[in-house]
């Protein structure tokens, strides 16, 4: 009875891997091959170096309302998300950010708000461009494949502006605020076709619905997860080290059988856990915890809820700034201007003189974001580490830690120029740091360090998936031609049998 079981089972073992990997092994094959994409070419964004690259300086004399004038104005009763001050073509205006997610910009000329610019006022933006060569427009875009997320939902719809340069850069422009909201280039947009979107299965068809998107890419990661641990246990079984076969000392298989086998062997783990971590991105449960600070947390830090910044300008800062980002730190109100190559100094803003926070004051003002916690810890990093480190995007150095006792133990990184809350990680938040960022993208520390070696590390991996997947294709092809075609005789059964993954009686 017991052997009869052990028979049936194995045999199911068999055939769920087998049609389910048939259903999913061209799935299979492409996100390794799109991974290795993703490795050098990531999805199109607009990053702040770009953003302030592309805005001209502020015109201060032009300046005519003050910031708390502009929060009044836009019905902003309590201390806003962001606030900031940048040209929109020739004019200075004031954009503001509610947390409820909320666009609002204001003319610091006047005073009026703007909800709306000119495809004429969408090609002077884009002439501030430092790519622009002749800018042109192409159109009005609702929603396409580069913009096909809801972040850009509040700057809908898009004024899409050629600047015609040799990279083929193409602008995105908010016909509401006149933001720059995107910009990608030729390249970007030809390797995300064999990277990006098919690795995160993300034509704008799916994609513009969110929960469709998410749950159709959380059963098909699920279904490949199947595929992969039945493999893994099925390779493992028909593994001879000891009573050799004899087609050979460890597979009973040939031809692409034993390539498939010893493949899913040698990489099966790391197959396994990719597709485990891939799941994992979609944060099912809603497991892992928020990356950014609350309203709460942020009114406390600022220690300041009312909507006061300044009311007038009693001088203005020297030329060159292109945003003036206005901010409370421990009652302290800053002014946080970047010029275009990204350089950030503070100043106070009324009176336009330069300030700086020092490290103690800021670990102050940080102290009162958790007031039920106690800090335990208040560091000034001078190096990258596992959980602060550039791989995936720009990280600065040096920058401030602090952890508290909470439930969550929780950790901010803090700017120790302006006073920025650069990012926020939980316990959560850091087992997903190994279990997505570690097990999916391999950030080891150690490869992180000695580049090319990452590179390498994955490229070889990712190889080994391709040969696992693509061996797939060619045994699901030709089962699915051989079930298709005429029957065989009994003899010639039994033979294929013999090759497939059922086990032998």
């Amino acid at each position: 009875m017991h052997r009869t079981l052990m028979r049936k089972g194995r045999r199911s073992l068999y055939i769920v891997h087998r049609w389910i990997g048939i259903a999913t092994c061209l799935l299979f094959a492409m996100w390794f091959v799109s991974g290795v994409v993703m490795m050098y070419v990531a999805f199109p964004q607009l990053t702040d170096r770009e953003r302030w690259a592309a805005l001209p300086s502020i015109a201060w004399d032009r300046v005519l309302v003050a910031p708390d004038r502009a929060m009044a104005i836009a019905g902003l009763a309590s201390y806003p998300r962001d606030l900031r001050l940048v040209m929109l073509d020739d004019a200075p205006v004031y954009r503001l950010l509610d947390w409820d997610g909320a666009h609002k910009t204001i003319s610091a000329v006047d005073g009026r708000p703007i909800d709306g610019i000119t495809p004429e006022q969408a090609l002077a933006i884009a002439r501030h461009h430092p790519h622009a060569v002749h800018p042109q427009m192409i159109g009005t875009v609702a929603r396409d494949q580069w913009s096909v997320t809801a972040r850009y939902d509040p700057l809908r719809p898009l004024f899409l502006v050629s600047l015609g340069d040799a990279e083929g850069t193409e602008l995105y422009v908010s016909a509401r605020t006149g933001e720059l909201a995107l910009d990608t280039t030729r390249v970007e947009r030809i390797w995300n076709w064999l990277g990006s979107i098919p690795h995160w299965i993300y034509p704008k068809v799916l994609r513009q619905d969110g929960a469709i998107w998410r749950q159709a890419v959380l059963w098909i990661s699920g279904t490949g997860l199947v595929v992969a641990v039945t493999g893994f246990w099925i390779g493992v079984l028909r593994l001879r080290l000891r009573q050799h076969h004899a087609r050979g000392p460890v597979t009973p298989y040939r031809g692409w059988m034993a390539w498939h086998h010893i493949a899913g062997l040698i990489g099966g783990i790391f197959v396994l856990t990719w597709i485990f971590s891939g799941w994992l991105s979609l944060n099912p449960g809603d497991y892992f915890a928020s990356r950014g600070p609350t309203r709460d947390m942020a009114v406390r830090y600022a220690g300041q809820d009312a909507p006061r910044i300044v009311a007038s300008f009693q001088s203005m800062p020297a030329l060159g700034a292109v945003e003036a980002r206005f901010v409370w730190v421990g009652g302290h109100p800053l002014m946080v201007l970047t010029d275009r190559d990204g350089h950030q100094t503070t100043a106070d803003p009324a009176s336009g003189v330069g300030t700086m926070l020092s490290d103690d004051e800021i670990f102050a003002a940080a102290s009162r974001l958790l007031p039920r916690a106690a800090m335990t810890m208040r560091v000034r990093l001078q190096e990258f580490d596992a959980y602060w480190y550039p791989h995936h995007g720009e990280r600065l150095l040096p920058v401030l830690r602090v952890g508290f006792d909470d439930t969550a133990q929780s950790w901010f990184q803090i700017d120790p120029r302006n006073g920025d809350i650069l990012g926020r990680t939980d316990s959560t938040r850091r087992a997903y740091r190994w279990l997505f960022n570690g097990l999916h993208s391999l950030d080891f520390p150690l490869l992180l360090r000695h580049r090319p070696a990452w590179d390498i590390a994955v490229f070889l991996l990712s190889l080994i998936g391709m040969i696992v997947s693509t061996s797939g294709v060619v045994i699901g092809w030709r089962r699915l031609r051989r079930g298709s075609g005429p029957r065989k005789t009994k003899f010639h059964a039994t033979k294929a049998l013999g090759q497939s993954h059922l086990p032998r009686t």
